[in-house]
């Protein structure tokens, strides 16, 4: 990477500065934010209260080291979760210490490039959502763009190159000690779950404060061509959708566009994933977008959201019944949140006596014996010649679509303990 120290600034205008970071109240702030998102630790593996009694007794040290340019953060620690749409994706975590310095770099930072972004750019952007970039790709699409460019911008977290995205920052930051802190962060070792140490000499790591704008400014020339050339498009993060008016239009921005993403970021397009095709067939954010505006939820998150449900109702969980009704909750309270923006929903409601189904069956499971199945059919209400069945051997599944299972848990009973199927009221 270059080194900072011996490249000229472009920026025109004085940018933020150190000071502006250090200052009382930004990092007092930052610190609320960093304390308020909790998070696991890092590598040194202080939490938040040992980090806050860590920086009671050496806050002054470290703030000094910051501001005179000696600071080295800490590495950063690998940790894998699953990908939506599968497999697993590899975050960094910094330590809190470090997440508090990023969080005060981001919010002084953020000032200074959020009026030069893209109107088309929704993610990790104040008052922005995923939902605002789905509604405005509805409405370029009811103004008969109905073909979309999709482009898949291969690990892009892990392919930012460090060169290009710190020329961008110097374009607006003249303090040359920010320039100097942001680089460290870029090239901290990371450490794997094995203990080993990997050098870093490209990508931003997700999982600290400072990568979202990171990749924010990293992707802003890539707005700024589309803009040029008066392609309609909307961007979340590294996620690129561009609209035309027809098949030989979207096929040509395709091959454009994604040669100029490979020859001016570095960054590598997944060819096999990127393509064009019809609003209608295609899906922007998990929601499919038709040419009469209507928008229903994608069919490969509608099976993602199943395999979830056979996992969370899963009667082998070493977990009690409170736990199986909260995890539930939690997670379909949050997909729905996120997918009730489908005006379509008959693919979304057609799930909900499979999903009931899946519960009953988890129940009728963990009652075990003959006997504990007549117990908790009798505290369900079940009396008189119903409770012969709590004998049967048909299996769980086939019980879980029963008279008996259906009046024991039917819907309101289901609905008041909390088993609740949102999209179903």
């Amino acid at each position: 990477m270059s080194d900072v120290r011996n490249e000229p600034n472009q920026a025109t205008v004085p940018g933020p500065s150190l000071e502006e970071v250090l200052n009382n109240e930004n990092v007092w702030a930052a610190w609320k934010a960093v304390k308020a998102n909790d998070g696991a630790p890092g590598v040194d593996g202080m939490d938040v209260q040992k980090t806050a009694e860590h920086l009671r007794k050496h806050g002054q040290e470290i703030w000094e080291k910051v501001r005179q340019g000696t600071y080295i953060p800490g590495a950063i620690l690998a940790v894998e979760i699953p990908k939506a749409n599968g497999g697993t994706r590899k975050l960094g975590i910094p330590n809190v210490q470090d997440r508090l310095i990023q969080q005060a770099l981001h919010q002084v930072l953020s000032l200074r490039w959020e009026p030069l972004f893209s109107n088309s750019s929704y993610g990790f952007r104040p008052n922005r959502s995923a939902h605002d970039a789905i509604r405005r790709a509805q409405e370029i699409v009811m103004s008969g763009r109905i073909w979309v460019v999709d482009i898949d911008l291969k690990s892009f977290f892990d392919e930012v190159n460090h060169d290009i995205l710190m020329r961008e920052l110097r374009k607006e930051v003249t303090d040359k000690r920010i320039l100097k802190l942001i680089g460290r962060y870029l090239t901290a070792p990371m450490v794997e779950k094995d203990g080993t140490r990997t050098k870093r000499t490209k990508g931003v790591p997700q999982g600290g404060p400072l990568s979202p704008l990171l990749a924010n400014i990293y992707l802003t020339p890539l707005d700024q061509e589309l803009e040029k050339r008066q392609l309609p498009f909307t961007r979340y993060a590294d996620d690129v959708a561009i609209y035309a008016g027809s098949r030989r239009a979207a096929e040509r921005i395709l091959s454009d566009i994604v040669e100029w993403i490979e020859t001016k970021l570095k960054i590598p397009v997944n060819r096999d994933k990127s393509k064009s095709g019809k609003s209608d067939d295609t899906a922007y954010l998990g929601v499919t977008i038709h040419s009469d505006g209507k928008m229903e939820v994608e069919t490969k998150r509608l099976e993602r959201m199943k395999a979830e449900v056979r996992r969370l109702w899963d009667a082998r969980q070493n977990l009690t019944s409170e736990q199986l009704r909260g995890q539930w909750r939690k997670y379909a309270t949050g997909w729905w949140n996120y997918f009730q923006i489908a005006t379509q929903r008959r693919n979304v409601a057609d799930t909900a006596g499979w999903i009931r189904r899946h519960i009953r069956k988890c129940f009728w499971i963990r009652w075990h014996s003959d006997a504990g199945r007549r117990k908790a059919l009798i505290a369900l209400g079940i009396t008189g010649k119903m409770l012969q069945w709590a004998k049967t051997s048909r299996g769980a599944w086939c019980m879980a679509k029963s008279q008996l299972m259906h009046t024991a848990l039917s819907n309101k009973t289901m609905d008041k303990y909390g088993l609740i199927v949102p999209w179903s009221v």
